[in-house]
């Protein structure tokens, strides 16, 4: 067995690091401290030590910002100007988690509303819910790190994470941050390993709470076999669906449609990937799209004039010049790249019109491919929008006030992005898929709360009216 992973840059795999595997008695001694941890400070630590804590993480990643962005870069394959930023919100995360510490609190219950209630009165109070392991994507190699450590460390949680493996350095870089902020190893243990000890990991009874972000195949599967008692939250893909209505304002559509499909080259899970464009030329919109697609920066996300870069895997690549042959057999227009540029990369794509039954239209690509479909009316575009079993964010762009909030109510998913592309998103709103899409709901304040439990008392007396 290998007893490291061995870390390259996705886009000429030169070297980046590595880091050590562990066994299954490592992890099984692992869960043994998280679980130990827990039963002796079932309250947590004292929330004052936990945002120090946290404030000083921030104040160290603060000072490391133009290192961890090189890592992410390096690792992930995300371009250099957008790795910055994801720093930014990583450290954003950080001082969100301090601010609910204060925030996070119980609430009274109401009891004499009927004449049973009376002399009675009752509060919730919020507490940890016990070990949490986390489980994550490559795409956001820090900032989803941060979404699911930062708010077990918030809720007084001990956390065991395993990052994926594509993508570990950064991971275990905010772990030995929070160490060196004061938090004791024992609070946040980093675990790589095979998925065999993955699973196992997962599957233990000890688990009070699961958080995974990754595709739907595995996080379904791995929820189905949870130990009774484990909550979970899940976070898969969509196939992000945006309408574009006749009143649409073309200087502000066309910009926001290219950033929403192409930053990180397609790999979020929210990426705009179908457009319906009613009512008016869907060639038209293709073109304008293609004409900033096809003048886009391809090459190592390390550089600073990157503007997309690799994919995570050489046949990632493959598996997108796969899908948009099939559909352009099927019978769609390439209207700008539909080709691969290397081993490690694709051109950003714009396609017209690929049949519905293809895999590109059914299907999360994951890659830099906006497909566009020209709809004769609005009811025949949001059938087709809803008509997976996929549901995320989706977007709207119209200057009509009514059709907007027609399209809102009768369009799939758990967030409407108006007049901004799918794959808009601020770390403390609350970040959810539907149906296939996802289980639980995601963003700081909200992931909080999912990893403690309320516990209720009542009391009685006769002091009390």
């Amino acid at each position: 067995m290998m007893s490291h992973l061995y870390v390259t840059n996705p886009f000429d795999a030169s070297p980046v690091g590595k880091v050590k595997l562990s066994s299954e008695s490592e992890v099984d001694a692992a869960l043994a401290i998280a679980e130990k941890t827990h039963k002796n400070n079932k309250k947590g630590l004292p929330k004052y030590e936990r945002a120090a804590i946290l404030k000083k993480a921030a104040e160290i990643m603060k000072g490391r910002a133009t290192e961890l962005a090189l890592l992410i870069a390096s690792e992930g394959g995300k371009p250099l100007i957008d790795a910055k930023v994801e720093v930014e919100r990583a450290i954003d995360g950080i001082e969100t988690c301090v601010s609910e510490i204060a925030n996070n609190s119980g609430s009274e219950i109401p009891m004499d509303l009927t004449p049973a209630g009376e002399g009675k009165m009752a509060f919730t109070i919020k507490e940890p819910i016990g070990p949490v392991v986390a489980i994550s994507a490559f795409n956001h190699p820090l900032n989803l790190i941060v979404h699911q450590v930062g708010p077990a460390v918030a809720a007084g949680n001990p956390v065991i994470v395993k990052p994926a493996d594509d993508t570990p350095l950064c991971c275990e870089a905010f772990i030995k941050i929070l160490h060196q902020a004061g938090l004791a190893p024992e609070w946040a243990q980093f675990i790589c390993c095979d998925v065999s000890v993955a699973q196992k990991l997962v599957t233990d009874e000890r688990v009070a709470f699961f958080s995974f972000i990754g595709s739907s195949a595995v996080g379904w599967k791995l929820r189905s076999l949870l130990a009774p008692g484990t909550r979970a939250a899940l976070e898969h893909g969509g196939v992000a669906p945006v309408i574009v209505c006749p009143s649409a304002k073309k200087d502000q559509l066309v910009p926001s449609l290219v950033k929403g499909g192409f930053y990180h080259s397609g790999q979020v899970c929210v990426s705009v990937q179908r457009v319906f464009c009613v009512n008016s030329s869907g060639k038209e919109l293709a073109d304008s799209i293609a004409d900033k697609a096809s003048k886009l920066v391809v090459g190592n996300a390390i550089e600073a004039e990157t503007q997309c870069g690799p994919l995570i895997r050489n046949r990632e690549v493959d598996r997108v010049e796969d899908w948009v042959a099939e559909a352009v057999d099927a019978g769609a227009q390439v209207v700008c790249g539909g080709k691969k540029l290397s081993s490690s990369c694709y051109a950003p794509t714009v396609l017209l019109n690929p049949p519905g039954t293809c895999r590109i239209s059914r299907q999360e690509i994951f890659g830099p491919v906006i497909s566009v479909y020209e709809k004769e009316n609005l009811n025949e575009a949001i059938l087709q929008a809803n008509d997976l079993q996929f549901a995320f964010q989706a977007s709207v762009f119209s200057d009509n006030h009514s059709e907007i909030m027609d399209i809102v109510n009768r369009l799939d998913g758990s967030a409407i992005m108006v007049n901004e592309h799918s794959a808009f998103r601020v770390d403390w709103m609350p970040f959810a898929g539907a149906r296939t899409s996802g289980h639980g709901v995601g963003g700081i304040p909200h992931t909080i709360h999912e990893m403690q439990t309320e516990k209720m008392m009542v009391w009685r007396s006769q002091s009390i009216n």
